[in-house]
């Protein structure tokens, strides 16, 4: 039996319905194998008796019993078959969490090797050998190895699902498009899948987008956290030394004190010691007298007593004490006077470290500034970079561009603004003449012109080396205590709010306020006239150092 069955291919050994080795093979009358619940099954499923191979029909459906020779030569075959599977297994890879497991394998699973989607089985290298060498189940579709091959299959028509209906957007069989998608379209599952691949990766690329924005806002954020942690240390560090100057100016307040007290205290005490001195040397001269007074008396020389007599007699000159004293120095007021000293020096100096902290916070919306010289009077001198103006004297021969100004000496920054807060700065060292400020777009430049905010201009000047002033409606002159050597110029337009600075001092020179811009502002510079070299020193565009 053995060499018979060695002699038999490896598919005659395999049921056609099960496509597995025989279990309890029958022969039909028609003299195919079949397995006996295989073939009854499908008998029953089908309600005729019909040969699945040749198709014979048969009138009655036959009795089969077990071929008893065969089933030995089976059970041989499944034995060899077995025992070339342990040894092939030992070769393969068990299965392992995340593999998907060879459906056939009993006991110890191996890895799955390929799925077919017409037995919606998965099969290890030994049991996918059949798909690979019987004629019928090569024309099985494999695939990869895939879990729950069930999904694969059409719910209704029990049909692998080979196309995809667009209009219903889902996977069918191909008994679908005539039973339930009738005039639907419909495409293979692999036109679909090629159409849906390039929109996943469209996708892909969007979202590989979104992360690598999420990552720049993350790389943002910690720079921003960065800057604060910085901003931090920096403004402890600058807290620690506006309070230490405090602390020091409280401490000078507290030695001035201490010092007045011990000075009132050594002038008491050096009185004292000079009364006390004057005191001792008269106890000494009059403790001389009395011993020479006791001496004479007792002398028995009657001479020497009556001519010792006249100059004993009269006691040595002294002072008059009763009056005398040395009263305790008097501290009341002394404490008082000294804190209002203190008071008043802190606060001086409060009133300035708020002055400096002030410019400080404007100075952070610093933005760069250059002249226009296409809005420059034609007298005017411009810098190459920009950044300076004089007058010249000389009138230029220019084009008269619509935005020039012809009859005023003055000239706009290129750069304009018109949202948030910007500064700039212009040092004016060395002139006794100028005007600086902001002016919106649409103010009048080729005649007389009216410098206040209803024309559109918010500036402030200097006149004759002192006198200042402001043009508001009406203007206003102002009184500084130190004449500015540079200028700041802060402008925030949202609050309608043009400031001026002394930059030198941190002091506020004037304030614009409640102002209603609505359009774009330029910053606005005159160097004003010559005046014969008396005011020849140009205006200069200055760069921004927070620690001014």
């Amino acid at each position: 039996m053995a060499a018979v069955s060695c002699l038999l291919s490896e598919d005659q050994f395999r049921c056609s319905i099960c496509l597995d080795v025989f279990t309890d093979p029958v022969s039909t009358p028609c003299g195919h194998n079949f397995c006996k619940n295989c073939i009854t099954a499908h008998w029953n499923t089908n309600y005729k008796s019909q040969c699945p191979l040749c198709k014979e029909l048969f009138a009655k459906k036959p009795h089969l019993k077990v071929n008893t020779l065969f089933s030995g030569m089976v059970a041989q075959f499944r034995q060899s078959t077995q025992q070339k599977a342990s040894s092939s297994s030992s070769k393969q890879q068990v299965s392992k969490p995340g593999n998907v497991s060879c459906d056939i394998c009993t006991g110890t699973k191996l890895k799955a090797l390929k799925s077919c989607l017409v037995c919606l089985v998965s099969y290890c290298e030994t049991h996918l050998e059949p798909h690979l060498t019987v004629s019928g189940l090569k024309r099985h579709q494999l695939i990869d190895p895939v879990e729950n091959l069930e999904v694969r299959m059409c719910t209704k028509h029990n049909k692998p699902l080979e196309l995809f209906c667009k209009t219903d957007q889902m996977c069918v069989c191909t008994h679908c498009p005539a039973l339930d998608h009738k005039t639907h379209e419909f495409v293979p599952l692999k036109d679909e899948y090629e159409e849906k691949k390039i929109e996943l990766g469209k996708t892909e690329a969007e979202i590989q987008q979104m992360i690598q924005k999420r990552r720049l806002k993350i790389q943002e954020i910690k720079q921003s956290l960065k800057r604060g942690k910085e901003n931090a240390h920096m403004e402890v560090a600058e807290g620690v030394q506006v309070f230490t100057d405090l602390k020091k100016t409280v401490e000078r307040g507290l030695n001035e004190l201490i010092k007045t007290i011990e000075e009132k205290q050594k002038m008491t005490q050096k009185q004292a010691e000079g009364f006390i001195k004057e005191l001792e040397q008269e106890i000494s001269e009059l403790t001389k007298r009395r011993t020479e007074v006791e001496q004479v008396s007792h002398s028995e020389d009657h001479l020497y007593l009556l001519q010792s007599f006249p100059f004993l007699i009269a006691a040595p000159p002294t002072k008059d004490w009763t009056g005398v004293s040395v009263p305790p120095p008097s501290y009341e007021g002394t404490v008082v006077r000294a804190l209002v000293q203190l008071e008043e020096t802190l606060s001086e100096q409060m009133k300035k470290l708020l002055a400096e902290a002030e410019l400080k916070r404007v100075q952070q919306y610093a933005v760069e500034v250059t002249l226009d010289p296409d809005t420059a009077h034609p007298e005017l001198v411009l810098s190459r970079d920009g950044k300076q103006v004089k007058h010249g004297d000389v009138k230029k021969n220019l084009p008269d561009y619509p935005k020039r100004f012809s009859h005023y000496n003055f000239v706009l920054g290129r750069q304009s603004f018109s949202s948030g807060r910007f500064y700039f700065q212009v040092q004016v060292k060395g002139k006794p003449k100028w005007n600086l400020g902001v002016a919106r777009e649409s103010i009048y430049r080729k005649g007389l012109i009216k410098m206040t905010p209803e024309e559109g201009y918010w500036t402030i000047w200097l006149r004759n080396g002192n006198e200042y002033k402001a043009f508001a409606n009406p203007s206003v002159r102002l009184s500084l205590k130190s004449r500015p050597q540079k200028v700041g110029m802060f402008v925030d337009y949202e609050e309608g709010l043009v400031s001026f600075y002394d930059v030198d001092t941190a002091a506020l020179i004037y304030s614009f306020t409640g102002c209603s811009f609505t359009e774009k502002l330029f910053p606005f510079f005159s160097p004003c006239t010559n005046d014969s070299g008396n005011n020849a020193t140009p205006l200069t565009i200055s760069p921004v150092n927070q620690t001014t």
